[in-house]
């Protein structure tokens, strides 16, 4: 006798279905009640390496000798050694360190000896990833029932991808961090404004600013908290702000960071300079959001015909279909 199994839709079981949609469903609920129980706080780690910073400020100031200064800096065995390497190919050129050095800041990396390390995967990438491919499709017959060009193609891009590997890496981390930047900036400026009329000094604004902001924005208060200890230990404050600017890759703080310069300089205004930035950003960030908004349904259009309207057919036809399968099977 044959077995009858549950009701069908176009060949697919339908309890089934539902017992793996339940499946999927109770792992979502795990994951977000486990995401919710561990959050950490995100300036943890970040307060730890601003306060390392303000010491080797306050070491670099201090020291009086060339010995007490060498033992500050420590120096990575790894990263010399890279270091060596590539001076001894002549591959290691100042302009292209100071460049990976600029860009490891933006993305928010302190250590700038990594920047040697982003060379080294440069050089060293290729050669293990495309080369790979190489032996693999040309020396032990990988892809045979490919064309010559679809197999070129595929080591070419391979080779390519090697060696923008690291780039890529550390230009999706800018532009993360950059937008993160960006939504805390209108009001990390009307927070600026408030210690500046209260009339706190411009350091002192700056730790307050990231520290009521730390938790909501932790890349800005990172970057203000950093900026309020150079402003504290270095003899030029222009310096600092221009380290501001430096880290951050983002045309607003330039704006802001020419502002505080101009203030420092000339002795203007800065509570009403920065209320005027204030809103031209807030005005900025709502356009944005207005462009999004209205691209919306363009973007929502392909979710909604794959994943919405079958879901909405089974939700409403299932039962109505299961009940005229029935009935044909009783008559």
């Amino acid at each position: 006798m044959a077995e009858t199994g549950g009701p069908t839709i176009l060949g697919v079981d339908v309890l089934w279905v539902a017992t793996l949609l339940s499946g999927v469903a109770a792992f979502a609920v795990l994951l977000a009640i486990y995401a919710a129980t561990t959050a950490r706080d995100p300036m943890a780690k970040r307060v730890k390496a601003l306060n390392d910073r303000r010491e080797q400020l306050k070491a670099g100031i201090t020291a009086s000798t060339s010995k007490r200064r060498a033992k500050l800096v420590r120096h990575n065995q790894t990263t010399d050694r890279i270091r060596t390497f590539l001076s001894s190919l002549k591959v290691l050129q100042d302009s292209q360190v100071k460049a990976a050095q600029t860009k490891l800041m933006q993305a928010g990396i302190r250590k700038k000896e990594y920047a040697v390390a982003v060379i080294f995967g440069r050089l060293v990438l290729p050669i293990v990833i495309g080369g790979g491919m190489a032996l693999w499709v040309y020396g032990m017959g990988g892809l045979a029932e490919w064309s010559a060009l679809k197999r070129y193609g595929i080591v070419a891009t391979a080779f390519i991808l090697a060696y923008k590997a690291p780039d890529l890496y550390l230009k999706n981390k800018i532009s993360k961090r950059t937008d993160a930047i960006r939504k805390g900036l209108p009001d990390a400026l009307d927070l600026l404004v408030i210690c500046a009329e209260a009339g706190l000094t411009v350091d002192a604004a700056f730790h307050r600013v990231a520290r009521e902001l730390g938790r909501a924005y932790p890349e800005l208060g990172d970057e203000f908290t950093l900026t309020a200890i150079e402003l504290g230990f270095l003899s030029d404050r222009r310096q600092a702000f221009e380290n501001l600017a430096q880290r951050v890759d983002l045309d607003a703080v330039k704006g802001v960071v020419t502002t505080m310069i101009q203030t420092e300089k000339y002795g203007t205004p800065l509570a009403s300079a920065l209320r005027v930035l204030s809103a031209e950003f807030r005005n900025e960030r709502m356009m944005r959001a207005e462009e999004k908004a209205a691209r919306l349904p363009a973007i929502m259009t392909i979710p909604l015909i794959l994943f919405i309207l079958p879901t909405l057919f089974v939700v409403i036809l299932g039962p109505a279909a299961c009940s005229i399968k029935d009935a044909l099977l009783t008559h």
